[in-house]
Parts: C-alpha cells; structure tokens; sequence
C-alpha cells in the first residue's frame, strides 16, 4: 500500500474517493501540510497500490485495512479526512476503530442517505456496465473529458492533461477496473451495513463538507447525515462540485484547517518531507 507524506505535525490521513488516488489531494496537499503531518493513501487496488486479485473490497474489510495501514506505519490515532467513498470508509473506520480516530473531516461522503447515483450503480452492477467499465481507460479524450467534467460544479471547468492522465493512469493497470467494480457490486449492501455502523460513532468530532453542486452524492443527504451524526459542523461550498479539492483546493483545505485548529491534537511530530513510500498493509 502506497502513501504520500508531506508536512509536520500531527498526522492526517487521506483517504481518496472510488476512481481517485493519493494524487488528487496534491492541489491542496501543501496546505494541509502547514498544520499537519500528511498522509495520501492509495488504498489497495487504485494508484501505485498493488492489485491483489480477490481482495475483498467491502467497507468493513476496507476499514480494517486502513486500521492495519495505521499500525504499520507507526500511527496510533489521527485525524482522517476522506472524500466521497473515502469518506464512508472513513465513516467505518470509526465506528469499527474508534481508539484510531481523533476527529473526521468528510466531504460528500458516500451514504445510505443518497440515491441520485443509483441508476449509474445499477448500470455499473450489470453485465453490459461490466463491459462498459473496461472500455473507458480506452475511450477517447474527449469522452474521458466529458464525463470527469460531470464531477465540477461548473462543468465549463477546463480539466487538465495532467488530471485527466491522473485519473487514466491507475484505470490502465491490469486489475484496477476489476476492483472498482467489486466494490459496487457489494454497494448496496455496504450502504446498509454503514447505516447501522452510524450508531456506533460517538463523540469524535466531525466536520461535513458539501458544495452545492455536487451531482454524485445529494446534500440533501448530507444533511440527514449531519442529523444521524448528533449534529456535526458543515460547511457548503458555493457553486462547487464533488472535486473540491481540485476546483477550489484552496476553500478547501481552509475550512479543513480551521476545523483541526479547534481540536485536541497533541502528538509525537511525525517526519516533515514529501516522498511516496509503501507499508505492507493487506
């Protein structure tokens, strides 16, 4: 498992969404660092992670790994930030690993409260999804632009060559479509099993972050999150999408940092630097 570190201070991990990695926190990851020790996982399966075939891709196991990722790496407890899947994970980490978690920043995290992705999830869950899945590290750029750009809250938003490639590069590798689709065929089944594990968080403090338009999970959703959750602090985004750490890095790692800047956070400093290195956590 591979990780991006940079900064000094109390750790944050970073947890990415479903086709992300480690290296769509980069525009805003040199802000983040100015309060906190940085850690961008590319969990297993995506990135410059190993692909290991049959790897069970549910939530729960998901979480347990980030718990192991957690002890290999010498982290006894940190803040952990994660966007839209990555932030259910994060969701389950707590619930399943609370001694872990000091506090959850969570933007747009995937819930069982959202259903306006459930007929792309259905597709996606079919054999012709199947199908279809595999032939979109091969489309052409243009097609690749146009469905990215769906993810911005202004979809004029011109997305770059080098985030494009981000995002095809880990599509490419043998294996990484086929665990993307693993995980949404247990979806479902995932979303039931994080609404129960809800109840199992308490007392972690809690910051929800949405921009107004994001079109893969609802804010709607959010909000009756934030009522699950006991009532944690929000903060909308105007007129941003569900990439917010790539269209507005930095509202983002602002309202990040004044929410750490609130909490208990006394730690053993961690190395100050940017590398990528690995653990063996699986």
């Amino acid at each position: 498992m591979h990780y991006l570190t940079m900064g000094s201070g109390p750790s944050l991990l970073l947890i990415h969404g479903l086709l992300g990695s480690a290296a769509a926190w980069l525009p805003c990851l040199s802000s983040l660092a100015d309060e906190s020790t940085v850690l961008a996982v590319d969990t297993l399966g995506i990135g410059r992670s190993e692909r290991v075939h049959g790897l069970d891709a549910g939530l729960a196991a998901q979480a347990d790994r980030m718990a192991e990722f957690m002890e290999k790496a010498g982290i006894p407890r940190s803040d952990i930030a994660g966007t839209s899947h990555g932030g259910a994970i994060a969701l389950m980490l707590a619930a399943r690993h609370p001694e872990r978690v000091r506090s959850l920043i969570l933007h747009a995290p995937a819930n069982p409260f959202s259903n306006v992705a459930d007929p792309l999830l259905h597709f996606y869950r079919s054999p012709l999804g199947h199908w279809f899945a595999h032939q979109l590290p091969l489309l052409p750029q243009s097609l690749q632009e146009l469905a990215l750009g769906r993810m911005y809250g202004n979809q004029r938003h011109p997305i770059s060559n080098e985030v494009l490639e981000m995002y095809m590069r880990s599509l490419r590798v043998p294996g990484t479509v086929d665990h993307i689709l693993n995980i949404l065929d247990h979806w479902f089944d995932d979303m039931r099993t994080l609404k129960s594990a809800l109840n199992a968080i308490h007392d972690i403090p809690i910051l929800l972050i949405w921009g107004t338009r994001d079109r893969a999970v609802s804010m709607a959703s959010g909000q009756a999150l934030q009522a699950r959750l006991g009532n944690p602090e929000m903060t909308i985004l105007p007129g941003v999408g569900h990439l917010p750490f790539e269209e507005a890095p930095n509202a983002f790692a602002e309202a990040a940092n004044t929410f750490l800047r609130k909490q208990q956070r006394s730690e053993a400093p961690l190395r100050p630097h940017l590398v990528w290195t690995s653990t063996s956590a699986k």
